[in-house]
């Protein structure tokens, strides 16, 4: 028991060593000549591992941009403040998934204790981006001064407009649509704010509601017992009553639903705001033979908001829409028979794991090395079981499909309706997605760390892409009837898409 207690104190003192001098680093100038190391680095390893690098920007330009930001760097600068010179670099390429990561500050196990403990500053809030203004969307815990539709104007006595214009140029979508941006800084601004200012316990805040201004001091509480309590009490009952809808604790809502609608419920509305992978299979099965025993005429899929996720997932659910054998995805591209040597396997072990990981990791490479194959001079990875030609699953449902789309449907959430509007089965409605309708690069990354700056830079090394007639728009997927909600009605909470929807398929049912 001593020396177990020993080697606890030893290990702590490391610890804190360790966060003591990452933190240091950050605060460390970095001489101009390593930083243009670290620039041909970035480039050099985007050459080497993105399978489609030039499909929204050619060669030359981006060449240019990469020589052009190595003249502007004349003086040292600390890790993050080469950050936001190199991340805009990074995202002229117009890939979403493609994204440098700042040089974040380690915590203490004090100060993440602490934080553990606080209701968060931000995330008890929703907001809505319009343009270079954010308004409150949710304000569940209701805080005064910020109810619904409330207007931030300045932060910490910063205009909010020149804050977000600050951020927005680290963000992209896949290609030239303009959705997405509006849909990610709603969410992400807060993470963006937090790694420029730090983890604040109160901002001064100027709103405005009504055209009333107020000007107030916002603070991140701490969470009492009673509270605490009653967060595990929710999600231990939530996750038991229904693992298959898989219960985001986060958001206090399930990432997939269904629910019944119309007269005779011949109506249904399948709701999905990631595809998470996590206990999706039984979900679908048990959600298409609920639709059959229903005698359900119309379904509709709202993947709203749907940030994507699973690859596998979206090929399962696409089963269930098919009405003949299908391929979902073509062959997956690579750069070459050895970039996915680069991928982050140790990443998805824990600490336990990691001896196991190991072990594998002969096996990992065999696989690996068998599973790319050669094609008119490109590189692919062999269709494995899940995407080589399936049938449609025998409680396939055969009534009218809907899908709900907005710029907040990407990745996975583009590539699922792409493939049904290709294949006519689905009528569209809503936004062009903000991921493109041709494909992505995504799937498995290689996480690259620069040598000097110590940024990280992951990379997609899989060019994704459905088994369609590509369009070559270098757009989203466009639904065939666009409806598009004012700022006034998302902060009235009308789903006028919705609305449209259901009267028009409850005219065609009548």
């Amino acid at each position: 028991m001593k020396n177990f207690i020993l080697l606890l104190l030893f290990l702590n003192i490391i610890s804190c060593t360790s966060v003591k001098k990452h933190n240091q680093f950050r605060e460390t100038l970095i001489a101009p000549e390593k930083l243009h190391h670290d620039v041909d680095f970035a480039y050099r390893k985007l050459q080497e591992l993105h399978p489609d690098l030039y499909a929204y920007i050619s060669k030359e330009r981006l060449h240019t941009q990469f020589d052009s930001l190595k003249a502007t760097i004349r003086e040292p600068l600390k890790p993050n403040a080469f950050y936001q010179k190199l991340a805009p670099v990074i995202a002229k390429v117009k890939q979403g998934h493609l994204r440098l990561y700042s040089y974040e500050k380690w915590l203490t196990k004090q100060e993440t204790k602490k934080l553990k403990n606080k209701k968060g500053l931000w995330s008890r809030f929703n907001f809505i981006v319009d343009g270079d203004r954010i308004f409150v969307l949710d304000n569940a815990d209701k805080i005064p001064n910020m109810e619904v539709g409330t207007e931030l104007l300045k932060i910490n006595d910063e205009s909010v407009s020149e804050m977000l214009n600050r951020y927005k140029v680290y963000v992209n979508s896949d290609g030239y649509n303009t959705t997405f941006q509006k849909y990610y800084m709603a969410k992400a601004w807060p993470k963006f704010f937090t790694l420029e200012k730090g983890n604040l316990d109160s901002v001064k805040l100027q709103t405005r509601l009504l055209q009333k201004t107020n000007e107030f001091f916002l603070t991140n509480e701490t969470k009492s017992k009673t509270e605490k309590k009653a967060e595990r009490k929710e999600v231990k009952t939530k996750e038991n009553l229904q693992k298959n809808k898989d219960y985001n604790a986060k958001t206090k809502s399930y990432n997939r639903d269904i629910t019944f609608k119309g007269k005779d419920s011949s109506i249904a509305v399948m709701t999905i705001k990631s595809f998470s992978g996590y206990r999706s299979k039984k979900f679908y099965k048990e959600s298409f033979e609920k639709l059959r025993k229903n005698n359900c005429k119309a379904l509709i899929i709202d993947m709203r908001n749907n940030f994507g996720g699973s690859l596998s997932e979206i090929n399962n659910l696409y089963s269930y829409l098919a009405h003949e054998k299908f391929q979902f995805i073509k062959d997956i591209e690579v750069t070459s028979g050895k970039s996915m040597y680069h991928a982050d396997y140790f990443k998805h072990f824990s600490i336990i794991g990691k001896p196991f990981a190991v072990a594998l990791y002969p096996f990992y490479f065999i696989v690996t090395t068998f599973s790319n194959k050669n094609k008119d001079g490109r590189h692919y990875l062999r269709n494995n079981t899940i995407f080589t030609l399936k049938n449609p699953k025998k409680t396939a449902f055969t009534g009218k499909v809907y899908v709900l789309i907005n710029g907040g449907s990407f990745s996975a959430a583009s590539i699922l309706p792409s493939k049904l509007k290709n294949d006519q089965l689905a009528f569209l409605v809503g936004e062009e997605t903000g991921g493109a309708n041709d494909g992505t690069v995504a799937g498995r990354y290689a996480t690259e760390q620069l040598p000097n700056s110590k940024l990280k830079l992951p990379i997609g090394l899989m060019l994704i892409q459905p088994d369609i007639n590509f369009t070559h728009t270098q757009r989203g997927v466009l639904p065939d009837l666009t409806i598009i909600p004012t700022l006034q009605e998302n902060l009235q909470k009308k789903d006028v898409q919705m609305e449209a929807l259901m009267a028009e398929i409850e005219k065609n049912l009548n």
